[in-house]
């Protein structure tokens, strides 16, 4: 089947973040007298928003939401700070979009992470522009609900089979089930292969270029 468009989740697919969010993650941490997490910890808790992040570093804290709620404020202000010190996208994906941009590709992501860090890094450190950029804001459920995925959908004009959902954790892989995309896995983010195909993963990807060929229909689905 020859795609005509490709929802990216954001952190661990397009943009290696980790060491950012650990930092910021750690700030807010330290501040506290909290545990200090390590970036092998932090990329398994990472991926489904920024309340949820601050419940894994402090489980003990989750039924208190005042805590919870000031503690994901904290990391919002701490994150604004240094998200842009070490973040970047991995090797081979600004060179991918690119030139899936040139084949007339329709591009969007879909993120977990906050709205406006997510539209500030798909505009400050990817080289296309995107069809459309969704990140966590109010209204809209979290991954892997797939309502956004869908308002996605409606936004690029085209239908569930048309396109694919390239993503880096089970999160991801949920998401495309849930919307009728087809699922895609990548190896280079923060999760590793089993999750992402026991979550539904249909393509593994072990480097960026990897995608085209599947873009155009030289994969069998």
């Amino acid at each position: 089947m020859n795609y005509q468009g490709i929802i990216f989740d954001l952190d661990g697919t397009l943009l290696d973040t980790i060491d950012d969010i650990t930092a910021a993650l750690n700030t807010v941490m330290s501040r506290h007298d909290f545990k200090q997490y390590s970036i092998e910890e932090a990329k398994k808790m990472v991926g489904d928003g920024m309340r949820e992040l601050m419940v894994r570093a402090r489980p003990e804290l989750a039924s208190q939401d005042k805590l919870i709620d000031s503690l994901v404020e904290e990391f919002r202000l701490e994150y604004a700070k240094v998200w842009r010190k070490h973040s970047r996208p991995y090797p081979g994906i600004p060179e991918l979009l690119t030139e899936l941009s040139r084949k007339g590709l329709k591009l969007a992501i879909l993120s977990n992470k906050a709205h406006p860090f997510t539209e500030m890094m798909a505009k400050e450190l990817l080289p296309v522009s995107f069809q459309a950029v969704c990140g966590a804001q109010p209204g809209l459920p979290l991954k892997p609900d797939p309502t956004a995925a869908r308002l996605i959908l409606k936004e690029l004009n085209l239908t569930p089979d048309k396109v694919l959902y390239v993503g880096d954790t089970a999160i991801d892989m949920k998401t495309a089930m849930a919307a009728g995309l087809t699922p895609v896995g990548v190896l280079w983010g923060f999760r590793h292969a089993q999750e992402l195909v026991r979550s539904g993963a249909r393509f593994l990807l072990l480097k960026p270029a990897d995608l085209l060929p599947l873009v155009a229909g030289e994969k069998e689905t």
